[in-house]
């Protein structure tokens, strides 16, 4: 089922195309569901991801879209693969932390309670812009395109502001700095 020359309008002045898009979506959920299914191992996760993807749909402005269907497969198949890839970072995060030996795991909250504290200090010693840019886009989630549309820059533009922010918390990271010591601590 091709939907030549759609178009997916998701905003309130046109229900003709959310109706459409509604339509064609339904039409593919159950293919959506069974591609993602197969790749993840799960149809409840499955089930969430394709709703998943239809809300970030529904919540895009518009998008003009050759064959609707095939794109909603390709993104359900990309997004199964984005799910993977999330869950192996999770795997490998919880695995580091169980195999820190629990002598060492004092010293290394303290390491990385005290590595936050500068990275949190470099943002705060960013320019305003940069720091609202890195802040949508690590902790809101929004893409490059988005933060530059909301803030009328151009994609290069933000592009270079994440880069310097980026740069700023690696060297903020990088640098030498020693563990502050609490009063009355006896240095070993």
């Amino acid at each position: 089922m091709s939907e030549q020359g759609s178009m997916l309008e998701p905003d309130a002045d046109n229900s003709a195309g959310r109706a459409r898009f509604v339509e064609v979506f339904q039409a593919q959920r159950a293919r959506m569901e069974a591609l993602v299914s197969r790749r993840v191992g799960c149809r409840a996760t499955a089930s969430d991801l394709v709703q998943e993807l239809f809300l970030r749909f529904w919540r895009r402005p518009e998008v003009e879209v050759e064959a609707l269907d095939t794109y909603l497969l390709r993104c359900a198949g990309n997004l199964a693969i984005d799910h993977l890839r999330s869950e192996g970072s999770r795997v490998r995060v919880v695995e580091a932390a169980l195999s820190v030996d629990e002598a060492q795991a004092p010293e290394q909250a303290v390491e990385i309670d005290h590595d936050l504290q500068r990275i949190e200090a470099a943002l705060r010693a960013l320019p305003e812009r940069t720091r609202q840019i890195f802040l949508l886009n690590r902790i809101h989630g929004c893409r490059y395109g988005e933060i530059a549309k909301a803030m009328q820059l151009s994609q290069s533009a933000v592009e270079k502001h994440m880069m310097r922010a980026l740069e700023a918390c690696k060297a903020s990271v990088a640098e030498p700095a020693s563990i502050p010591r609490r009063p009355g601590s006896a240095r070993r």
